[in-house]
């Protein structure tokens, strides 16, 4: 692409969340021209049809946002929420070319967005720990490390919907007496308005009571006061998704290298009584790991991932980016 095209055209970034999708503008410099927002579209829960619906919406209401046309656009980047499998391809192609854009693109999982926004030098390694978790990782010649994130079904613990997984086992065991008391009991009881710890225990058993995962914060204040099961699962939680990114990092022979750890998510805001051992399981096998908080929003990410699809280098321009979009409505994806 030549200096010409470069000087007179625009990145496009888009973040395709379960709960949100934000599209980003900006000049090949990195200014920061235009954004939209629109609903979630992991295809998973909203379809194909859903995917293309959100990601028409966001990115229309940045293109008005810049005053720019489509045929404007260089190249576009993407990061998918619930693109996790090769088998997948077919899905992610069909939704982007129905946009009509025209342009290079490149896209990936969304988890590895904030990888790209958030280590100083584009790989390491990103873990995520909100509603869920995930790990995924990226060593400098480009391999890329994962583990599944689909939860308790394949044994990875982490984000707030296995604390509470956890809280329940606890609960319930406690009613079995194969464990001891706790007053997590209670906590269950009060948010179901269950009249006593049987009709508790059968109400979760028979799928009457959802337990949302926003209850981790109920069972980290608990912890905090001093019960001692509800400790217990906030250690088991931190040292298995400390687990998870070991696992990536043998993947990726990341364990003597120095690199940097992205932290996304409302779990790793609850402080020292989570990242106590999460940070001491980490680095008692990858004892050069950074660990480092996102604080850019994801969207930044996609952008970087557009400019690399044309020969820009993503470290010239990522300051830029993240400076000048200080005016936009941009959330940094840390609640539960």
């Amino acid at each position: 692409m030549d200096n010409m095209q470069i000087q007179h055209g625009y990145l496009l970034g888009v973040d395709v969340g379960s709960s949100k999708t934000h599209a980003l503008i900006t000049d090949c410099s990195g200014k920061a021209l235009g954004f939209g927002e629109a609903g979630g579209g992991n295809h998973e829960s909203v379809g194909v049809d859903g995917l293309k619906h959100a990601m028409e919406r966001a990115i229309q209401s940045a293109f008005q946002s810049a005053r720019i046309q489509s045929e404007d656009v260089l190249a576009l980047g993407l990061g998918i929420s619930g693109y996790d499998w090769p088998s997948e391809d077919e899905i992610m192609v069909e939704a982007i070319e129905a946009l009509e854009i025209g342009c290079p693109y490149q896209y990936t999982n969304d988890v590895l967005l904030g990888l790209i926004a958030g280590s100083s030098e584009g790989w390491g390694v990103v873990v995520v720990a909100g509603t869920g978790n995930n790990v995924r990782g990226r060593n400098q010649a480009g391999q890329v490390g994962r583990i599944t994130g689909n939860s308790v079904y394949f044994g990875e613990i982490g984000g707030g919907s296995e604390i509470v997984w956890l809280t329940q086992v606890a609960v319930t065991h406690a009613w079995t007496q194969r464990g001891p008391k706790t007053a997590l009991t209670q906590m269950l009881s009060s948010f179901t308005e269950a009249p006593n710890e049987f009709e508790l225990i059968e109400g979760m058993a028979t799928g009457h009571f959802h337990l949302p995962p926003f209850l981790a914060e109920e069972v980290f204040r608990i912890a905090q006061e001093g019960d001692r099961v509800a400790l217990d699962i906030i250690n088991t939680s931190a040292r298995e998704l400390a687990l998870n990114v070991n696992a990536v990092v043998r993947q990726l022979a990341l364990h003597d290298e120095k690199f940097d750890l992205v932290m996304i998510g409302s779990i790793f805001q609850s402080g020292e009584i989570y990242l106590s051992p999460f940070r001491e399981t980490v680095l008692s096998f990858a004892p050069h790991a950074n660990l480092v908080h996102l604080t850019v929003p994801p969207v930044v990410g996609s952008v970087l991932l557009a400019a690399q699809t044309i020969g820009i280098e993503p470290g010239t321009i990522k300051d830029t980016v993240v400076s000048s979009i200080s005016d936009y409505p941009i959330g940094n994806d840390q609640e539960f």
